[in-house]
């Protein structure tokens, strides 16, 4: 069972995701306003979050990005336009996933299982260590540092981060990531790769990275290369 935060001020809508995640044996808490989702947030043990873009008070965007100043928790965005800007500015500032309304009530189950798995599923590393130049990820600690800047990664910024240092020099494409990383069952596309890979690339750049550099591969995808390349 998780604690499922549905925030979405049309009443019927959360109504009905109310009684599917009761079905799947969740706790959903319900804010009609985003001022109340982030309440709800702070006092409650939130495993996931069901954020709908347009809500008074405080929009989907401005509570995500509140959430993702202490927390990592997976957030799905809803949006009712289905606008690519709207798409892209909610992974920017941290969202996991997206869905466009109108939508199934099991289209969103489905994408609520998926990203309640990712968090489940341990780091398929054997649990070690990587360094490259300044770089230190640790795969036991869910942790990496460049120098002596720790880095506020979201999971999906810590796996990609992961999977390239693993690999260095290793050209990994859009698709590769998007399958192993997201799944299958994920509904997004290859730009979803690419906002998380601008904001980790950001967010290591502002730390000052010595010795290694997380690199584009035009028309291929991404790989992080050290001084040895």
């Amino acid at each position: 069972m998780a604690n499922i935060l549905v925030a979405d001020d049309n009443r019927q809508i959360a109504s009905v995701l109310e009684e599917y995640l009761k079905k799947e044996n969740h706790k959903p808490y319900i804010a009609t306003d985003g001022e109340m989702a982030l309440e709800l947030f702070e006092k409650q043990k939130i495993d996931a979050v069901l954020l709908d873009v347009m809500m008074p008070k405080m929009d989907g965007f401005s509570v995500c990005r509140e959430i993702r100043k202490t927390s990592t928790v997976p957030v799905i965005m809803i949006t009712a336009r289905g606008e690519d800007f709207e798409k892209i500015m909610g992974l920017d500032i941290g969202a996991d996933d997206y869905i466009v309304k109108p939508f199934s009530p099991g289209e969103v189950m489905a994408r609520l299982r998926a990203v309640l798995r990712r968090m489940q599923k341990p780091a398929e590393t054997g649990g070690h260590t990587v360094t490259l130049g300044n770089l230190w990820v640790s795969a036991d600690e869910y942790a990496a540092k460049v120098g002596s800047n720790t880095l506020t990664l979201t999971k999906k910024e810590f796996e990609i981060l992961w999977t390239l240092a693993e690999h260095p020099g290793k050209v990994f494409s859009r698709e590769n990531l998007l399958e192993s990383l997201w799944g299958f069952d994920y509904f997004g596309d290859t730009r979803t790769v690419d906002t998380h890979i601008k904001r980790l690339r950001a967010k290591v750049e502002a730390a000052q990275p010595e010795g290694f550099e997380i690199k584009t591969i035009w028309g291929v995808g991404y790989r992080l290369e050290t001084d040895a390349d």
